[in-house]
């Protein structure tokens, strides 16, 4: 499994030009943000204002810290997520834009070109080990608020708090494993859970 530390990733204009966004991962490495299969960021919202489109892309948002905001897409209902949301799914290409609940959030974006991969981002509250299956093209592992321990075949890779681990196919299969196992590493007197975004990417 890959760690990539969070002095790794990469700051970058939205594409709107309305703010900056914190690259963690894209797919292929030496992609634009015309031509990405996959990509996740981070950007810090400090005012309203519409998103950035992108044609033939499906996206998911999480609300990492702040109190939250209401995401307009299209002419759909108004939805409001705080970091306790499940992440929401919605079309790049469609018109959206954002109001703040009660001042600025950091948020989590992911992004996959809807003719080439699909994928799936999930939240967890993770207070003991938790199983999860090997079968996507690539899985993404992001704590928060604690590290963790993912454990494959026997082989344990530590995650700190605001790090991230990935893992392709081609490892996994190479190592013979269905299943990874996510364990919280917490101080010994901590009984709090870790919030952990789960990402994985699918072949069409």
């Amino acid at each position: 499994m890959r760690i990539v530390r969070a002095a790794d990733y990469r700051r970058m204009p939205w594409k709107n030009g309305g703010g900056a966004t914190t690259e963690v991962a894209i797919a292929p490495a030496n992609a634009t943000l015309d031509d990405f299969d996959w990509r996740i960021s981070m950007a810090h919202v400090a005012t309203p204002g519409p998103f950035s489109r992108f044609p033939g892309i499906d996206r998911t948002l999480a609300v990492l810290h702040g109190h939250g905001i209401r995401l307009t897409v299209a002419d759909t209902p108004a939805v409001t997520l705080t970091p306790t949301s499940p992440p929401h799914v919605f079309p790049g290409d469609a018109d959206a834009a954002a109001t703040l609940v009660d001042g600025p959030i950091d948020d989590l974006n992911v992004m996959s070109r809807r003719d080439r991969y699909r994928h799936r981002m999930t939240r967890h509250r993770v207070t003991e080990a938790i199983a999860v299956p090997l079968d996507a093209e690539a899985i993404i592992t992001m704590p928060r608020g604690g590290g963790i321990e993912c454990i494959i075949n026997g082989a344990v890779t530590q995650i700190g708090d605001g790090e991230s681990g990935a893992i392709g196919r081609a490892e996994y299969e190479r190592m013979n494993a269905r299943e990874m196992t996510i364990r919280p590493v917490r101080d010994a007197e901590s009984t709090t859970g870790i919030d952990l975004y789960l990402i994985g990417f699918w072949r069409r």
